[in-house]
């Protein structure tokens, strides 16, 4: 096990951004999910995007939100798409999705999705219309279907990163909860080789695990990052480096670090507990301008 830490980082960096680069060249991260009830959460996911240096959001919500997602967050591209009946993305969803792929770099898909959701003909189409070079992070509601469906995103060309915690990990992987917190290690990395993807398992300890049975271990960023709206920067984060070109383990490991230590920062201005999951990615820039 490699302890995540500033000395990882330095020997891990960044994909570098000259003077001389646009924002198309920065990365375009897609980012779908929300429903009616957590309407704003895809802003969380935005917003540390593009704190962590992507050129481009575009941001893809259930209809009713779009309007006034896009007026809260006006750097980012707006697309409407099908709810059902619980406010939900529909499976409609899912083709509406796969025509928008062509534009992004980077698909975060998930923040924000309830149980609800028609998710699986959702990850069904985003699968079976792979392009080249695409990242994909699953999150949330995203991560239930998922355990269905380990060989299509194992096969899948393109960098997968998911980011589940605890109990999404135990219905992924259809595993004892007690024995994920026995050895959490050691399931991420099963989890890791049987999805093909890099996997951040997240708690009080972060385990991120790849397919070759590589573990970095982050001590944790304290108890106030268990608070809602946390999981959804921390997959913006990762999305935009994803989208900037970084490696996924690269990629993963830095946005669990930018994730965590925003958390140790805000904890040391305002309390351990109690800082609010939006105050979160203002912090990242000047973190990876720290390394």
């Amino acid at each position: 096990m490699i302890a995540l830490d500033r000395a990882w980082l330095a020997a891990n960096p960044l994909p570098p951004c000259d003077g001389a680069t646009d924002k198309n060249a920065r990365g375009r991260v897609l980012i779908a999910g929300g429903s009616e009830r957590v309407p704003g959460a895809l802003r969380l996911t935005g917003e540390a995007a593009l704190r962590s240096g992507a050129g481009k959001i575009q941001l893809a919500t259930v209809e009713r939100a779009a309007l006034a997602l896009g007026v809260a967050m006006p750097e980012a591209a707006l697309f409407g798409l099908p709810a059902n009946v619980a406010g939900e993305l529909g499976d409609a969803a899912g083709r509406a999705l796969a025509d928008l792929l062509a534009r992004c770099d980077a698909l975060v898909l998930g923040p924000g999705m309830g149980a609800d959701a028609d998710a699986a003909p959702i990850l069904d189409a985003v699968l079976a219309a792979e392009r080249d070079g695409i990242a994909l992070l699953l999150d949330a509601a995203l991560l239930a279907v998922a355990a269905s469906r380990a060989k299509a995103v194992s096969a899948r060309k393109a960098a997968t990163v998911l980011t589940p915690h605890p109990g999404e990990m135990a219905k992924l992987m259809d595993e004892d909860p007690e024995r994920i917190a026995r050895e959490p290690a050691t399931v991420a990395r099963e989890a890791a080789a049987r999805f093909g993807a890099v996997l951040a398992l997240k708690g009080p300890e972060t385990q991120v695990a790849t397919p070759d049975g590589t573990v970095l271990h982050y001590a944790g960023g304290g108890p106030g990052l268990a608070t809602g709206g946390s999981g959804d920067v921390l997959a913006g984060a990762i999305g935009g480096l994803l989208a900037r070109g970084a490696a996924p383990l690269v990629a993963t490991g830095w946005g669990v670090w930018l994730h965590g230590e925003a958390g140790r920062r805000l904890a040391e201005r305002i309390g351990p507990i109690g800082f609010l999951g939006r105050e979160l990615p203002a912090e990242i820039p000047a973190l990876m301008a720290s390394i």
